[in-house]
């Protein structure tokens, strides 16, 4: 059985979804991909106990502080090259930044392959759980803002509530 729940945040209605156990998404309203995870499931209009958590840790998100990835138990559903993917952006700290190019780097250094700048675009756009896996913290190289499902405006939002310098930021055109 899968529950969900909306959080009204600052940018905008944020779709929370959980099973017994897990955060399983987290998506903003009209972003690429909404929901795509939860597609024909059973869902419970209602609240349990991983989404009040969830709630919890958005609402100190919101107010500025920095709150632990580690509280909140997540599932995201993807294929292990996403997860590869994701579990890099769990790592990236609070109010910083990593490249497309970085990632691609690590993974290439960590499964001695070959990895593509595409793919890498591919699993961090399809990051199912918005925010809180902080896929917002990824940009191009020369700190180009591209390639966020939720929308730019939405990223520069969620970067300068980071605390980040903007001006080292582009959107290019």
């Amino acid at each position: 059985m899968l529950y969900q729940t909306q959080y009204n945040s600052p940018i905008g209605k944020i779709l929370l979804v959980s099973d017994e156990q897990y955060l399983i998404g987290a998506w903003i309203e009209g972003q690429k991909y909404f929901a795509n995870t939860i597609k024909n499931q059973n869902i419970k209009q209602e609240q349990n106990k991983i989404l009040t958590e969830t709630k919890r840790w958005l609402d100190a998100y919101f107010d500025g502080k920095e709150p632990s990835i580690q509280q909140l138990s997540l599932l995201p559903s993807g294929s292990e090259f996403q997860k590869k993917v994701w579990k890099i952006l769990r790592e990236i700290p609070y109010g910083k930044t990593i490249t497309y190019g970085e990632i691609k780097n690590r993974l290439q250094l960590e499964t001695k392959r070959n990895v593509s700048a595409q793919a890498v675009g591919s699993a961090v756009g399809h990051n199912p759980i918005s925010i809180i896996i902080p896929c917002h913290r990824v940009v191009g190289k020369d700190g180009n803002l591209t390639g966020y499902a939720g929308g730019i405006d939405k990223k520069i939002k969620l970067l300068m509530l980071e605390g980040l310098d903007m001006e080292q930021f582009y959107v290019p055109k």
